[in-house]
């Protein structure tokens, strides 16, 4: 709370780990309820308002255990519901998740009015059930009906939850007029067409950018404002799912990087598409434009002015939509890269609320340095740097200083722009590490 205090921010995101509160099926540790009571009571003394994350990738192993993925041994029951996508225990886990979020409402909504139902729906579906990586490490993305029978669930979790929230926060613990703000967060990359083919196949790259595109950005929020759902991605829905219609109050992009995608190859059969990942070298991936873009441990490219293209196409797509800049970052070993990139994050969020995108505010990732899933400890985005080999001391870095000094005056001063905004070369990272884009010139 104190290294808050220092950052003169007045929100906080963060999230409240279903496992831990519910580790058992309808058994409920109130001990971590508890806890998350007394974060939310230092918040307030702080006069910091929170903005809770309810499902941030984990779950409780009940859900769906990643020791039993087909249900071989009997499901669902209540130690494990074979999670979403299975016909019995899809519906289950839906139901489940709402009363979750039911519950955190009801307790917590007297100080809590923002509330994220899902982070990154897209990249946590595929992480988890398309190639397997995260729990329970399945890999459905080569049979797509049943991995758009997990999409299917998982926004019907949203919807419910959206619900949920809606009818047991009843209290404006900000005195705004609304007692429950209820949005989501999504995962946005800047997707461009790669380029290094014949002029002949350019073409082929421009359409397979548009179905990226509208999978990766466009889908999830289309089908919870609409409440249709696209299950076989030809773009135009074919379910009808009144439930979910208008159940968006916000939303919130993430954004970290610019990425190529070309028609070649096609990794992912049903978009006809290779997206180049960080790793994944298809002979057709963009190396950056400016080697000291390249974020070498996580082996992708940085590029703020991306930012500004996605929000003003949020804009245009959804125009009634108020958006939220939830999380924006860099992992870095230095700190004047973490600064260069608070700035210019902010130079483009300016610079498109100046061209008329609605957006409410800016969470940088990270306060410290964070357990960054299948990366590990490694990737260090903290704006306070953590000793992870000793004694666990947050130490500021130049990011805390910049985010600090912007935050205080509510302002992007000319000095800050000069020291360390634009969009020429950042400081460099040092001799980069040999992964996926960052082999380019």
């Amino acid at each position: 709370m104190a290294l808050l205090e220092k950052l003169h921010v007045d929100s906080y995101r963060f999230s409240m780990e279903w496992a831990r509160i519910e580790p058992e099926r309808n058994t409920i540790d109130e001990a971590a309820l508890q806890h998350y009571s007394d974060e939310l009571d230092a918040l307030r003394t702080a006069k910091i308002k929170p903005n809770v994350t309810l499902h941030h990738f984990s779950n409780p192993v009940w859900v769906d255990d990643p020791r039993d993925p087909a249900c071989a041994n009997g499901g669902p029951s209540d130690t494990n519901l074979c999670g979403l996508g299975h016909p019995t225990g899809g519906p289950m886990v839906v139901k489940e998740m709402a009363e979750f979020a039911g519950l955190l409402a009801e307790r917590f909504g007297d100080r809590v009015d923002d509330w994220a139902t899902l982070n990154e729906p897209v990249n946590y579906l595929l992480a988890s059930y398309g190639i397997g990586t995260f729990p329970p490490g399945q890999s459905r993305l080569l049979t797509m009906p049943a991995f758009m029978a997990v999409v299917r669930d998982y926004l019907a979790a949203h919807a419910a939850m959206y619900a949920a929230i809606k009818a047991k926060d009843t209290i404006d613990a900000d005195g705004d007029g609304v007692a429950a703000n209820v949005g989501m967060t999504l995962s946005v990359v800047k997707w461009e067409a790669a380029r290094d083919h014949a002029p002949s196949t350019n073409a082929e790259d421009e359409t397979a950018l548009d179905r990226l595109v509208y999978a990766f950005h466009h889908l999830v929020p289309d089908s919870v404002t609409k409440g249709a759902f696209d299950f076989d991605l030809d773009g135009t829905a074919e379910e009808a799912h009144a439930d979910w219609a208008n159940t968006l109050d916000w939303l919130g992009v993430q954004y970290y990087m610019r990425a190529g995608v070309t028609a070649k190859n096609g990794l992912i059969p049903v978009l006809a598409l290779t997206p180049c990942f960080s790793g994944v070298d298809t002979g057709a991936c963009l190396p950056p434009k400016d080697p000291s873009f390249c974020v070498p441990v996580m082996g992708y490219e940085t590029y703020p002015p991306g930012l500004y293209d996605i929000l003003m196409d949020f804009k245009a797509r959804y125009p009634t939509l108020p958006l939220v800049v939830s999380e924006a970052g860099i992992a870095t070993n230095v700190g004047e890269r973490r600064a260069e990139n608070v700035v210019r994050i902010l130079e483009q969020i300016v610079r498109a609320r100046t061209d008329g995108a609605d957006v409410r505010g800016y969470y940088h990732w990270s306060l410290y340095d964070n357990f960054e899933w299948t990366n590990g400890f490694d990737p260090h985005f903290g704006l306070y740097q953590v000793d992870y080999a000793g004694s666990y001391d947050r130490s500021p870095t130049p990011g805390a200083d910049a985010f600090s000094e912007i935050a205080k005056s509510r302002s992007l001063s000319d000095d800050a722009r000069r020291r360390f905004g634009g969009d020429g070369p950042m400081t460099a990272e040092g001799v980069p590490k040999a992964t996926g884009l960052c082999n380019g010139p």
